[in-house]
């Protein structure tokens, strides 16, 4: 069939794998560093009592047959390791059927480890980087040309990423409306970066050109996507400009960075191919029971994007392989932080000596800038960011996490930027308490060196003992 396969996409297609494969690597890298603290056998949310109640169809993972923390780890380094390959273009070496396994099974294992993953594996990026690499698996290697209809449902994707999200501001928030969200986004966010706090101090006017830029490229460049080129090129490259923009205003683990890759197909890259190989019958027949699937699946998800009860980032099907998307549909005024405090003291008193754990990337200290961490995903600091909001969004998990710092535990102190309590000498009592947060002003920022202005809200959590803690060994 000629018109199966898009030899001039064939840049396009090794730039898009080895992105991806670089998005892989991060997303593995990232479980297999932090899964014990959150998920093991002492984690906070412990993967074997969520097994017991969630049945394989449910949530279908390798772990609803047997779970171990050594298990898990060599399911993370072995999805790093193969994710590295193909960083590495182990799939352009391999006969095309073994280029498929092998794109198949960082898949395989990712799902694995969402589907167990609970709260801490609930962001939108966790779906779209399984239902893009899926896909991946049947754009094929250097034996073939580009499929044209896996190029297509590429876009497909990156065309519900866009859309839904600027349908849900629209829906949403009223600021987005009146192109006011960015007078408050950029210190509310949930994690903000090096430059977060001079892209709020930006003048206001510019603030409304960025919602007025938002809306064109999430609800009207979408549909520039299946234009014919060089429009469709132009459409991509809008988005990648947006994106990059966001990489540098916050933290947003690796959502931008996959949109980026995600609008690769529609480049008209110079270097593409205008011959190539023609595709095997069973590689054609394939691809297009694949297309058929996921254009069926499609179904519920378009439902949603047009329903006025449009929800966000949700998953119609266990294996992730057609989702929902959008972000921000509101945006928070007001900037609240819990902060964890710990004390040697036997009796807890307001004038003990509280001493701060600092977290890696959640404002603490007002006077440390926040860092640059993205594309790495830090769960425990975005799940602060909610907990804050409401402590309902914690109650799962919260009370662990104390327990967990009343303990010293080393794995759960391994997510920290710092611990106040040395090894051997854990905290008596922990507490946390609720603080608004906003940004210094030029003048407070030259005066005092600091980032943020803190105010004290009210407690959060009251001192906090080990139960049965009644006399210091």
């Amino acid at each position: 069939m000629d018109w199966f396969t898009a030899p001039e996409y064939w840049l396009s297609r090794l730039v898009f794998q080895r992105g991806l494969a670089g998005v892989y690597l991060v997303a593995f890298l990232t479980a297999a560093l932090q899964f014990r603290p959150l998920l093991g056998e002492r984690g906070m949310l412990p993967i074997p009592r969520f097994v017991r109640r969630a049945s394989f169809r449910q949530a279908p993972s390798l772990f609803q047959l047997r779970y171990s923390d050594r298990l898990f780890a060599a399911c993370a380094w072995t999805g790093c390791a193969v994710s590295a390959a193909l960083l590495a273009g182990a799939d352009s070496l391999a006969p095309l059927w073994a280029a498929m396994a092998l794109w198949l099974l960082p898949w395989a294992l990712y799902l694995s480890i969402v589907n167990v993953g609970q709260t801490w594996y609930g962001f939108g990026w966790e779906s779209l980087l399984l239902e893009t690499g899926f896909l991946a698996v049947f754009l094929g290697n250097d034996e073939v040309a580009p499929p044209v209809l896996v190029v297509f449902l590429l876009r497909w994707i990156l065309f519900r990423v866009e859309f839904g999200a600027g349908l849900i501001k629209m829906r949403g928030d009223a600021c987005w409306r009146k192109l006011t969200c960015l007078y408050h986004h950029h210190e509310t966010q949930p994690m903000p970066g090096p430059l977060s706090w001079y892209f709020h101090r930006l003048p206001k006017p510019l603030h409304r050109v960025e919602a007025a830029a938002n809306h064109v490229t999430q609800l009207v460049v979408p549909f520039l996507l299946f234009a014919p080129q060089p429009v469709a090129t132009a459409a991509a490259a809008a988005m990648i400009a947006t994106q990059l923009w966001l990489v540098l205003s916050g933290n947003f683990a690796w959502l931008n960075w996959i949109t980026v890759v995600l609008a690769v197909p529609a480049l008209a890259l110079p270097g593409g191919r205008r011959t190539a190989p023609a595709a095997p019958l069973w590689f054609e027949v394939v691809v297009l029971a694949t297309a058929a699937l996921l254009l069926l699946l499609s179904y519920r998800p378009v439902v949603n994007m047009l329903s006025r009860r449009q929800v966000m980032n949700r998953s119609f099907d266990p294996l992730h392989l057609v989702n929902t998307y959008g972000a921000f549909g509101s945006v928070s005024r007001i900037r609240y932080e819990v902060v964890v405090e710990g004390t040697l003291d036997d009796v807890p008193r307001e004038d003990s000596d509280w001493r701060a754990y600092e977290f890696r990337g959640k404002p603490g200290d007002p006077r440390r800038r926040p860092g640059q961490f993205a594309p790495y995903h830090l769960r425990l600091d975005w799940m602060m960011w909610f907990a804050a909001l409401s402590p309902a969004y914690a109650g799962a998990w919260f009370a662990a996490l104390v327990e967990r710092l009343l303990e010293n535990d080393r794995d759960t102190l391994r997510l920290l930027r710092r611990s106040p309590f040395p090894p051997g000498r854990p905290p008596r009592h922990i507490r946390a308490r609720l603080f608004r947060y906003r940004y210094t002003t030029r003048r407070e920022r030259r005066e005092t060196g600091a980032w943020w202005q803190r105010t004290y809200v009210r407690e959060y959590l009251p001192p906090t003992r080990l139960a049965g803690a009644d006399q210091r060994p």
